[in-house]
């Protein structure tokens, strides 16, 4: 029996050891791309939802349905919640506590009713842990998440609509 849970273990260790195809932007956008001198260190696969609500244009000439923030679980590869991802003002959280902000440096369009692909500069992390020395974030792979086609005027002001989406996240620290 001893020897069957040893040979069991040993199976686990070594699937757990199984290096994972280490991801590539060699096919993004270069607007996206993260400059050189940066490695990845974590990917996570953001899975939940883009809130979005009818106000009125800035220009005061009709509505529209207005980006009002994600609410993500961050998983890993294997399925496991690593963090959560959510906003106003966009942050990613991780597990540890520790988590961060970014500002937007560029964005390149996503598959057909899909959300942008983006690149995003880290500002500090907060706490220590996983976040910590975090640079670049990128989102891709994205999969739904765009603005609903709802019909937003006057009648309409203040309501809020929920869309599911998917996406990448790629966290990149310096070399």
């Amino acid at each position: 029996m001893a020897a069957m849970a040893a040979i069991a273990l040993s199976a686990c260790a070594s699937n757990m050891s199984a290096p994972a195809m280490p991801f590539s932007q060699a096919s993004l956008p270069a607007a996206v791309q993260v400059p050189a001198g940066h490695q990845v260190a974590m990917e996570t696969v953001g899975v939940g939802q883009i809130t979005y609500e009818c106000r009125a244009m800035k220009d005061m000439a009709g509505h529209e349905g207005v980006f009002v923030g994600p609410d993500a679980q961050l998983m890993s590869r294997r399925g496991q919640q690593v963090g959560k991802y959510y906003g106003p003002p966009a942050t990613w959280e991780s597990m540890d506590g520790s988590k961060l902000t970014a500002t937007q440096l560029a964005v390149a369009p996503g598959a057909a009713g899909s959300i942008p692909l983006q690149l995003v500069k880290a500002n500090p992390a907060m706490g220590m842990g996983a976040m910590q020395g975090v640079t670049y974030i990128q989102r891709v792979a994205t999969q739904g998440g765009v603005a609903p086609a709802m019909l937003c005027d006057a009648s309409k002001m203040g309501s809020k609509e929920i869309v599911k989406y998917q996406a990448d996240y790629i966290f990149w620290k310096a070399v």
